[in-house]
């Protein structure tokens, strides 16, 4: 991947698209193309190949999810919700689909150009406005009494398991290579392994593992 990630924007709305293109070239992002459905968004990323996907949630005939997953189980992308919504409903929908991030599209230009070469360089990103309700909606969850950790925890190594806690929290490759006294690289071969044994796809989709499993911390 080059400094210049290449992303397709899908959303229903012309107006739109033509807004988070115009802001998006001006920052020096590649925008490959458009869709306005879900069904176009799967079918353009499969054909276009972006870096990104910059993916609303509420579009007709396929939603956001839907073709978030869609295009997750092809490998077409990496994916970034933008939604007005921050229904926890469409958070969880979209982590739990394979979403590499989620932001309102309330955020500013800086931050959404930054979370754009963020997932594009596999990392996650998540507003914080997002991150204080799926972390609320995790503590008020009780835990069920002597539950089963999540599939794929059992496999992992005592390393990888600090990993996962380390993804729980929220830290990036270099945080969690400070954590563990480990490189930044080592520290980023160990996420792809840890994501790999626990079949997720995103760093978010980790750390939800992570939680309900309650290793995050």
């Amino acid at each position: 991947m080059t400094d210049a990630p290449r992303v397709l924007i899908a959303d229903d709305h012309a107006a739109i698209r033509g807004g988070l293109r115009l802001l998006l070239e001006a920052a020096g992002v590649d925008v490959v193309g458009e869709a306005g459905d879900g069904r176009a968004a799967v079918r353009n990323a499969r054909t276009l190949r972006p870096d990104v996907v910059l993916m609303d949630v509420r579009m007709p005939g396929t939603d956001g999810i839907a073709a978030t997953r869609a295009i997750l189980e092809e490998g077409s992308a990496h994916v970034l919700v933008l939604t007005t919504f921050d229904l926890d409903e469409y958070v969880f929908g979209a982590l739990r689909a394979g979403a590499a991030g989620f932001l309102l599209k309330s955020a500013d230009a800086a931050t959404l150009v930054d979370a754009v070469r963020r997932v594009a360089r596999g990392e996650g990103v998540m507003a914080p406005e997002v991150t204080r309700r799926v972390l609320d909606a995790f503590a008020a969850t009780p835990e069920p009494a002597a539950a089963a950790p999540p599939a794929g925890v059992a496999e992992l190594t005592a390393r990888e398991r600090d990993v996962l806690a380390g993804l729980g929290a929220g830290l990036s490759n270099a945080e969690l290579a400070e954590r563990l006294g480990i490189s930044a690289a080592t520290a980023k071969t160990h996420v792809s392994r840890v994501l790999g044994k626990l079949g997720c796809t995103s760093r978010l989709q980790a750390s939800i593992v992570a939680r309900e499993a309650g290793l995050a911390g």
